[in-house]
């Protein structure tokens, strides 16, 4: 086992003390320390280390974070690839800017409240059991909701990036190799994230979906890259345009289509009250439209009599020139009439017996 204790500090960072001076005067000078891949599994007491600010200790076997509660300057924290299963401790550290934590055993981002500094957070590839996924303390999100800035959250098998939406300030997402499924996810999410820039979601379901990249363009103007491939201007216009085009067209159909439904009402409405009858006379070339009315149309006012309406009728036939039937009363004959109700025409019937 191997501690990370002051004297292992002191004695790999080459301190040469001045003389009269103490080695823990030496470690406060301290702003950078670097423990990576030595073995390390759990953490001393490194409250003489007032004024560190980086601090590395990745590729280690540290299980808990412990004992940094004193490193109050701290900025930078690098304790990915260990054996850490819980996000704890953290809360004293109020300068805290980035902090790694991607392959660990964490199945739950909290314990981050408080930290109102950190503006970047990975906790990628966390080395969860089979069917379980990476999942957000709504608290700790509450807490970061102003600050952070950057998040990488791939493979960690999420299903659901909803719960992002309150990160109003985040402007790089990068979420590979999960499993997101639904693009309206991506859209609602987008139209909360208004100051997102790039967004990497390569590897995920959503990807192959048709028109992804086009629909995520058109629901999101902050946008600048997505999926490591530049959005420009030039490709962004021509989806807004398509889109208008799109929507200009389903306007003018809905409103050919209202039309019609108003004109073939009118016509069902013109036919009731004319009872229009199609004619053909063969001999004679074009076919010819001829109405004709077998009751008498009262006008609502009820002040016409039913004699006026009738001349009315008559009147308005014998103006309408192309329907008359004097031109063709002499070519008539039996045969040709595809109408029996014609007989009872006396123009016609008189004819038909010549």
């Amino acid at each position: 086992m191997v501690r990370l204790t002051l004297e292992l500090i002191a004695k790999n960072s080459n301190l040469k003390p001045r003389k009269e001076e103490t080695i823990a005067q030496c470690l406060k000078k301290l702003t950078h320390i670097n423990f990576s891949d030595k073995n390390i599994d759990a953490i001393e007491d490194l409250s003489f280390c007032k004024n560190l600010s980086v601090l590395y200790l990745y590729d280690n076997r540290i299980s808990e974070i412990t004992n940094l509660n004193y490193a109050t300057n701290l900025t930078h924290l690098y304790l990915q690839n260990n054996c850490i299963s819980y996000i704890e401790n953290l809360r004293s550290l109020k300068k805290l800017e980035k902090l790694y934590l991607g392959g660990n055993y964490i199945a739950v981002i909290e314990g981050l409240e408080g930290l109102e500094e950190l503006r970047e957070l990975h906790v990628e590839s966390q080395k969860l059991p089979l069917g379980e996924k990476l999942l957000f303390d709504p608290r700790t999100l509450r807490s970061l909701a102003k600050s952070l800035s950057i998040l990488n959250i791939s493979n960690n098998n999420i299903d659901d990036i909803r719960d992002l939406e309150i990160l109003e300030n985040l402007n790089h997402l990068t979420a590979v190799d999960n499993q997101i499924i639904h693009i309206k996810d991506l859209e609602f999410l987008l139209n909360k994230l208004v100051k997102l820039c790039k967004m990497d979601l390569n590897g995920n379901p959503v990807c192959i979906k048709p028109k992804y990249r086009d629909r995520i363009i058109l629901v999101s103007k902050s946008l600048e890259f997505l999926d490591g491939k530049e959005i420009k201007n030039v490709e962004r216009q021509f989806l807004v345009n398509w889109k208008a085009s799109k929507e200009a067209r389903k306007i003018s159909k809905k409103r050919n289509s209202k039309n019609e439904c108003e004109i073939n009402s009118y016509i069902s409405n013109f036919e009731t009250m004319h009872h229009i009858v199609p004619v053909y006379y063969p001999q004679v070339g074009k076919p010819k439209l001829v109405f004709f009315s077998d009751s008498q149309r009262f006008l609502l006012n009820g002040n016409t009599s039913p004699e006026s309406c009738q001349e009315d009728n008559t009147k308005i036939i014998e103006d309408m020139g192309n329907l008359s039937l004097k031109e063709s009363e002499t070519l008539l004959t039996k045969n040709d009439v595809h109408e029996s109700h014609l007989l009872y025409n006396p123009k016609v019937k008189e004819n038909l017996n010549k």
